[in-house]
């Protein structure tokens, strides 16, 4: 056996025994319930050797959607002490236990992919999900788009969850109503790696502050402290408009609405061009000022169908500072941390994302290197949640569901893309 064969058996056991019955967790413990994002990654794993089991995955991650359309960032599928803050504190009383965010709109790519995987059944199932997808979208432009770009309402909205985006905006938030708590993750995870405690209450409060309005869309946009225009949003939000738009068509479903969405956002992104940082990056929509974060958000811009050569240059400057892909925030800054979650770690699904949209703009010899790169982690350093830029050293969660995903459909020798 290959030593890529090798690796693609270790990538379905984890995909295998991270799955819950129905859903896949990202990793044991660390968190323990259905993520927005890591789960459209676990279906695209699942596509390339269980394609029904890939579908069940998109079926109850849309299980808890909201009357709204809101597709919450996790799903409270059964009681767990080992995360906090849990359905208690959230207290959005919907019909699954769930949060009262959501999580970059990944899904509609990633059932595109599992469609293709399988057109017969693939047509099948996106059948019966399409209006479900498409309500989640109408959900977006409706309570996220005001700018012209896609916002978020609070830091893990946008999966980065700590990124030094947010910084400048989280001043404004109180923490004082905080009451005490125990942080589980810190438990599981070397806390030099982990959001700081800083961090950790303006969370808490902006979860409070979204449970005390009743999760009011209008309310929270009048009145929350925090609100931010995302490149991680804006740019996966665009890529999956356009990537319904083609399930719709394959439904022979009228798509013109959608139209109009891509329409709209591929103008909107604009807003978030920072033509001092020479990319895209995150914009406070409270005060108007960028966030000056060159991160790995900003060169999604490609995946989201966005040609624009003018952060070329400013990638490949960037890629030569470390050694593996794309580094979450710039190592020239001092708030660079090369192993503290989003603030300088490279992840094998940003890389896997930026590559793609590269590939299909034809800039194959840099999407190249990062596949190369991300192949490289893997095979030396196993399937973590993420690693240090500069060596390679695992950090966060092992055994990953979404780094085995992106191995099976996209980094593997083996892999077959679609």
């Amino acid at each position: 056996m290959s030593e890529a064969q090798a690796l693609d058996d270790r990538a379905r056991k984890i995909l295998r025994d991270n799955d819950r019955g129905g859903h896949t967790v990202p990793t044991d413990r660390l968190y323990p319930y259905q993520w927005n994002w890591d789960s459209a990654f676990a279906a695209f794993g699942f596509s390339t050797f269980d394609i029904d089991r890939a579908w069940t995955e998109f079926d109850t991650l849309f299980s808890g959607q909201w009357a709204n359309g809101m597709v919450p960032h996790i799903l409270f599928h059964q009681p767990d002490d080992d995360y906090f803050p849990g359905p208690d504190v959230w207290c959005t009383h919907a019909a699954v236990p769930s949060s009262g965010i959501s999580q970059p709109p990944v899904a509609a790519t990633l059932a595109r992919k599992t469609y293709e995987r399988d057109p017969v059944i693939g047509r099948q199932r996106i059948r019966i999900l399409y209006d479900k997808f498409l309500a989640w979208h109408q959900w977006f432009n409706n309570h996220r788009c005001e700018s012209g770009a896609a916002a978020i309402t609070h830091p893990w909205e946008a999966g980065r969850d700590n990124a030094p985006d947010w910084d400048a905006a989280m001043v404004a938030i109180d923490p004082s109503g905080v009451a005490p708590y125990t942080r589980r993750d810190t438990g599981h995870v070397d806390p030099s790696m982990r959001p700081t405690k800083y961090d950790y209450d303006r969370y808490i409060a902006l979860v409070q502050f979204g449970r005390d309005q009743g999760w009011d869309e209008d309310k929270i946009l009048k009145d929350s402290p925090f609100r931010v225009a995302d490149p991680t949003t804006t740019f996966t939000l665009l890529r999956a408009h356009r990537d319904l738009k083609w399930l719709g068509d394959q439904l022979g479903e009228n798509t013109e609405i959608i139209d109009g969405w891509i329409s709209d956002l591929a103008q909107g992104a604009e807003i978030l061009w920072n033509a001092d940082l020479k990319s895209y990056d995150s914009r406070d929509l409270r005060s108007g000022n960028f966030a000056n974060s060159l991160s790995n958000a900003s060169f999604l811009s490609w995946y989201a169908g966005v040609e624009d050569g003018r952060s070329l240059a400013t990638l490949v400057e960037l890629l030569k500072k470390v050694k593996y892909g794309v580094p979450s925030f710039s190592p020239d800054s001092a708030k660079f941390d090369a192993r503290r979650y989003w603030r300088g770690p490279v992840w094998a699904i940003m890389n896997t994302l930026i590559a793609m949209g590269l590939g299909e703009a034809g800039h194959h010899e840099i999407a190249t290197r990062l596949r190369l790169d991300t192949a490289e982690l893997i095979k030396l350093n196993g399937f973590a949640e993420y690693y240090d830029p500069y060596d390679g050293t695992p950090a966060g969660g092992g055994t990953f569901t979404w780094t085995a995903a992106v191995w099976l459909g996209w980094a593997s020798p083996t892999a077959k893309e679609v």
